[in-house]
């Protein structure tokens, strides 16, 4: 009974959120230890798919930096090669899979998270990350259609 009363004290809500392998990281091979990561921390994939993203869709997802002088940088590179488009979910999802990320600056990123292993410059830091539910929504809406997602 007790066990039961406290099992959900300091518990963080589930949430999804939207992760990307850029096209850095699937050209070089590393999927794999990405997705072998996320699985070790216990965030379920509710969405997976190789994708080669359209520039449409690819200015739609940077559009909040449309106004700045590396827009067009941003979306030539991550429409450059296949990316690996993820949907999580889990307790803490959103700051989790953040945390895991590192720094975008893969020189101010923690070894052992993704970027401070792997990352080589701040143009090509292998992952993406939703900041917020509301960007992780809008993401997860940009890049899985109705019916894509497990419930």
């Amino acid at each position: 009974m007790l066990a039961g009363k406290y099992s959900t004290l300091g518990a963080m809500p589930t949430e999804r959120t939207f992760a990307m392998i850029k096209p850095d990281g699937v050209r070089r091979g590393l999927t794999a230890e990405i997705l072998r990561r996320i699985e070790l921390k216990g965030y379920r994939t509710v969405g997976l798919k190789l994708y080669q993203i359209p520039r449409e869709t690819a200015e739609s997802h940077y559009g909040e930096h449309s106004a700045k002088p590396f827009f067009g940088e941003l979306v030539d590179f991550i429409t450059s090669g296949p990316v690996v488009a993820i949907a999580l979910e889990g307790e803490n999802a959103i700051a989790g899979w953040r945390s895991m990320m590192g720094a975008t600056n893969p020189a101010n990123a923690a070894p052992g998270t993704i970027r401070g292993d792997f990352a080589t410059s701040v143009g090509e830091n292998v992952t993406h990350g939703s900041d917020s539910p509301e960007s992780a929504q809008r993401e997860l809406a940009l890049f899985f259609a109705e019916g894509e997602l497990l419930k």
